[in-house]
């Protein structure tokens, strides 16, 4: 992805507190990229109101009573009429047809609050917290047609401590994907990477 290609996309369905964080890093110039457009399925996602305080594009497409692939193909519509080069999912409550995925090969990421492959799926940081690990933590990835599998980019850990709760848990879990998501779209536009199966190689590493 070349310098000028650094138009984001934002899939939010809540209060978007992943996107806020990736927007103050844009504002501040600590992520050199340029918002395009930030699109919800629900009319009541905090997150739209943010985005237009902000001055940003925000869109309602709803979803609700649509067949997945119509509504995707109303989405994907949006993104590039807005020259969208990277999306990003932050607590996007919708999985991706594969026709979808198939329009942003390796251009889509997601954010979910374990270490995957542990703990998949909705209530993640409540899962890991019943079942005793002794840490936990996030991943930001690339979305393929799978639920929370794609190729990881960056995943940061957060120990569990005894005095937790599923909720304090997930309050310093978020603290974290506040600094991962940005460090992998950084990475990401700096295009200085690789695939390797599942493993995502940054350049500067596999040459050092």
């Amino acid at each position: 992805m070349t310098p000028a290609n650094r138009n984001l996309g934002i899939l939010l369905s809540g209060r978007g507190s992943n996107f806020e964080a990736i927007a103050d890093n844009v504002a501040s110039g600590a992520l050199e990229a340029k918002i395009a457009v930030v699109i919800s399925n629900r009319t009541d996602a905090l997150g739209v109101e943010s985005a237009r305080r902000r001055g940003l594009k925000a869109l309602v497409i709803p979803s609700k009573g649509k067949v997945r692939e119509e509504h995707d193909r109303e989405v994907v519509a949006a993104l590039r009429e807005h020259q969208v080069d990277l999306v990003c999912m932050a607590g996007y409550m919708r999985l991706l047809s594969p026709w979808f995925v198939q329009q942003f090969p390796n251009r889509i990421l997601n954010i979910h609050p374990s270490l995957l492959p542990a703990f998949p799926g909705l209530e993640a940081q409540k899962q890991a917290f019943e079942y005793g690990v002794k840490v936990s933590g996030c991943t930001v990835h690339f979305v393929d047609e799978n639920l929370d599998h794609g190729a990881i980019i960056v995943q940061k850990v957060v120990p569990v401590l005894d005095s937790d709760d599923e909720h304090t848990l997930a309050a310093r879990i978020l603290e974290q994907e506040h600094i991962a998501y940005s460090e992998a779209i950084g990475i990401v536009l700096e295009g200085k990477y690789r695939i390797e199966g599942r493993r995502v190689v940054r350049e500067q590493q596999a040459n050092g």
